[in-house]
């Protein structure tokens, strides 16, 4: 890691705690056939890319996943609870650690998320932190169902770059998904997989970035 000015920071398991077995065993028990390959950290169901892009509402997913799961009677909150079972939350120190990497770095969150993720997870930042979402944890965040587009694809990259003025060799990405951090290496952009049991903070120590 070499002259560093700008950190690009993945959200799910960089930041905020997630288990994708966790929505793939609520999955299966709705009804969902082959829940592994419908969704997972490698590969995802169509119906998900639509919904992270913004391209299809809540209601229209919900619908989906009745269709998928021949079920009709399933309840808005039925299908909400098991997409949601994945979010376990923040780690603690995590929100002072960005905040003094934001004193340091230009810091950007680009996170691929959806309209119901989005949503609770608004709601857990206000009930344990108190916080109107978490802007204030970096110079400017980046949604991909607010911009309509979604990671591995280099046009939101590229939006991120190009709006900020960010040069890709001062520039790190940290993400816990191998087709994200492809792209950002064909960008030029210097990059950190995120594997568990790493951890931001022993990352950021390991490199003497603060």
């Amino acid at each position: 890691m070499t002259n560093i000015k700008n950190i690009i920071f993945d959200y799910g398991n960089v930041i905020f705690s997630i288990d994708f077995s966790l929505a793939q065993n609520a999955w299966e028990q709705l009804g969902v056939m082959n829940a592994e390959s419908f969704f997972g950290h490698g590969q995802q169901d169509k119906l998900f890319d639509a919904f992270d892009k913004g391209e299809i509402t809540p209601a229209e997913f919900r619908d989906q996943i009745r269709l998928i799961t021949n079920n009709d009677k399933l309840t808005d909150q039925q299908i909400d609870t098991a997409w949601n079972s994945m979010l376990i939350g923040i780690p603690k120190g995590m929100h002072e650690l960005l905040l003094q990497l934001k004193s340091k770095y230009r810091t950007f969150l680009l996170s691929n998320i959806n309209a119901i993720h989005y949503e609770y997870i608004m709601g857990y930042l206000k009930r344990e932190f108190d916080f109107e979402g978490n802007t204030h944890l970096f110079e400017k965040v980046y949604y991909s169902h607010f911009v309509g587009k979604r990671k591995p694809n280099a046009n939101i990259f590229e939006q991120v770059l190009h709006e900020n003025n960010l040069t890709p060799a001062e520039t790190l990405f940290i993400d816990d998904s191998p087709q994200h951090i492809a792209t950002a290496v064909k960008l030029g952009i210097q990059t950190y997989l995120m594997k568990a049991p790493d951890t931001l903070q022993a990352f950021i120590e390991k490199e003497k970035l603060l």
